[in-house]
C-alpha cells in the first residue's frame, strides 16, 4: 500500500511537471503525452471559440514550438521570394521566443543568412528540427547552416558548423531531402544524431559551451531523419536511435551497447518508450513492421535468419507500421497514423488490433494526447480530435484552414499549433491566465 501511495504521489507530481513544460520534440522525452491541461475538444477559427491568441510567423518551417515556462521557442526560414520551393534565393534562419501568455514576440535572432547548403524534398522545409531546452539554455539546428545555442534573453551562447546535411535517397547520393533530426538535452549534454549519405554520426557537446564529450561514428547507418530518445536503465542511461539498425548508446561515453537489424532505408519516426519497453517503426517502403523491444540487450540482438521471436523481442507487427509519424502510447493502447490517414490502435503490452479506420487528410505531424484524448493533424490542417480506448470515437474535426506540419505542442492548459504561417493557441478562456 505504501509503494501505491508513493506512486500515485509520482504520478501526479509527474503529470503537473509535465503539464508545465514541452521542452523538445513531442515534449518529454518525445512521449507527445501530458494530462491535467483541459484543452478544449473543439474550437473554431474564425469566431475565435476556444482561441487565445495567434501570431503570424515569417517564413516556413516545420519545426515544432517548445514551451519552457512563459517561453516558447521556434524556428524558421525566410526566404526572400514566395516561392516555398525555391532553394536557389537568399534565406534567413531565426529562432523567435515568444510570450505564452499573449503571442508577443519578445525576441528574435538571425542565426544564418545567405544561399542554403543543402536542398529539401518537396514536402520539406528549411527549418525543419525541433529546438530543445533546459530551461537557461535554447539550442537549435538550422540544417546545414550549423547548431545554434542561445539564452533566454537571445544572447547568442555558441555554434558550430556540422557541414553539409544532406540526407536523402540512400541509393542516390546526389538527393537532399532536408535534415530534420532534432536535438535533444540529457543534463548537461546536447545530443544529436546526424545520419546522412557520408559520415554520420551521435554526439554529444557541452551545453553551456559547445565542448565536444563525445562522438560515435555511424558509419554503416543509412540517411535517416529520426532523432534520439533517452531511457533512464536501473544502473545507466542509453541513447536510442532509429534507422536500419535500432540501436542503444551509453550516454557517459556514446559506445554502442546493443542492436537490432531492420534493414530499411527513410527511417524517420522517432524511438518511444514505455517503461522498460521500447517501440520503433518506419522505412521504405511504406507500411513495413513495426516492433515492441524489451530492454536490457547487450551486443546483436537482432533475429537471426529463420528465428520469428527471441528473448528482447515483445512483440512484431508485420505491417502497416508508421512512414513520418511517430506512433503514441496512451493508457495502455499504441496509436500509429500512416502517412494516408490509416489510423490503427493496438494493446502495447500484446500488439493485439483493436480497431483500423481511416482519419481526413495526409499525415506528416506526429500525434500528441492529453485528458483522455489524441490529436491528430493533417497536412490540410485538419485535426481529428479522437478519444483514447480500445474503440475508435471521433469526437470532433477542426480546420485550421491552411496547412500543417508541424506537431503540436501541449504545456499551461494550453496547446499551441503551428501553421503553415500563425502559431496558435488553443485554451479554455481561463487556461491562459
Amino acid at each position: 500500500m505504501k509503494f501505491a501511495k508513493l506512486t500515485l504521489v509520482w504520478l501526479l507530481f509527474a503529470s503537473v511537471l509535465h503539464a508545465e513544460n514541452w521542452p523538445q520534440f513531442r515534449g518529454m522525452n518525445a512521449s507527445g503525452r501530458t494530462d491535467g491541461n483541459n484543452i478544449p475538444e473543439s474550437w473554431n477559427i474564425e469566431s475565435k471559440e476556444n482561441i487565445l491568441w495567434s501570431t503570424e510567423i515569417p517564413g516556413v518551417g516545420h519545426s515544432s514550438p517548445i514551451v519552457w515556462g512563459d517561453r516558447i521557442f521556434l524556428t524558421t526560414a525566410i526566404g526572400y521570394e514566395s516561392n516555398w520551393h525555391d532553394d536557389s534565393v537568399e534565406h534567413t534562419w531565426k529562432m523567435f521566443s515568444i510570450d505564452s501568455k499573449t503571442g508577443k514576440i519578445l525576441w528574435e535572432q538571425t542565426a544564418y543568412k545567405g544561399f542554403p547548403r543543402a536542398k529539401r524534398h518537396e514536402k520539406s522545409s528549411q527549418a525543419n528540427s525541433t529546438p530543445v531546452t533546459d530551461g537557461k539554455y535554447v539550442a537549435a539546428i538550422m540544417g546545414s547552416e550549423g547548431i545554434y545555442v542561445y539564452d533566454f534573453d537571445g544572447k547568442l551562447v555558441w555554434k558550430k558548423d556540422l557541414g553539409l546535411l544532406n540526407p536523402g535517397l540512400a541509393s542516390d547520393n546526389t538527393s537532399q531531402w532536408g535534415y530534420a533530426s532534432s536535438p535533444i538535452i540529457y543534463k548537461n549534454m546536447l545530443i544529436i544524431q546526424l545520419d546522412r549519405h557520408e559520415n554520420s554520426f551521435l554526439a554529444a557537446f557541452k551545453v553551456a559551451d559547445g565542448k565536444e564529450i563525445w562522438r560515435t561514428p555511424r558509419t554503416d547507418e543509412l540517411p535517416s531523419w529520426s532523432s534520439p530518445t533517452i531511457y533512464n536503465a536501473k544502473n545507466h542511461t542509453e541513447i536510442l536511435t532509429n534507422g536500419q539498425f535500432f540501436r542503444g548508446y551509453d550516454v557517459q561515453n556514446g559506445k554502442e551497447i546493443w542492436r537490432f537489424k531492420d534493414a530499411a532505408e527513410v527511417k524517420q519516426p522517432t524511438p518511444l518508450v514505455e517503461g522498460d519497453t521500447f517501440y520503433f517503426a518506419g522505412g521504405y517502403p511504406r507500411g513495413r513492421p513495426f516492433y515492441a523491444l524489451r530492454a536490457g540487450g547487450t551486443g546483436d540482438i537482432s533475429l537471426k535468419e529463420g528465428e520469428s521471436k527471441n528473448d528482447f523481442l515483445v512483440w512484431k507487427i508485420e505491417k502497416g507500421g508508421p512512414y513520418t509519424p511517430t506512433q503514441i502510447v496512451y493508457k495502455g493502447y499504441l496509436y500509429s497514423v500512416q502517412n494516408n490517414g490509416v489510423l490503427t490502435s493496438y494493446d502495447v503490452q500484446t500488439g493485439e488490433k483493436k480497431y483500423e479506420t481511416k482519419l481526413d487528410g495526409d499525415f506528416s505531424a506526429s500525434p500528441v494526447a492529453s485528458d483522455d484524448n489524441l490529436f491528430f493533424t493533417s497536412e490540410d490542417g485538419v485535426i481529428s480530435v479522437v478519444k483514447a480506448g480500445p474503440e475508435f470515437k471521433l469526437v470532433s474535426k477542426i480546420d485550421m484552414d491552411t496547412p500543417c506540419y508541424a506537431t503540436p505542442a501541449i504545456a499551461n492548459r494550453v496547446m499551441y499549433i503551428r501553421t503553415l504561417d500563425t502559431l496558435f493557441a488553443i485554451g479554455k478562456k481561463d487556461s491562459n491566465q
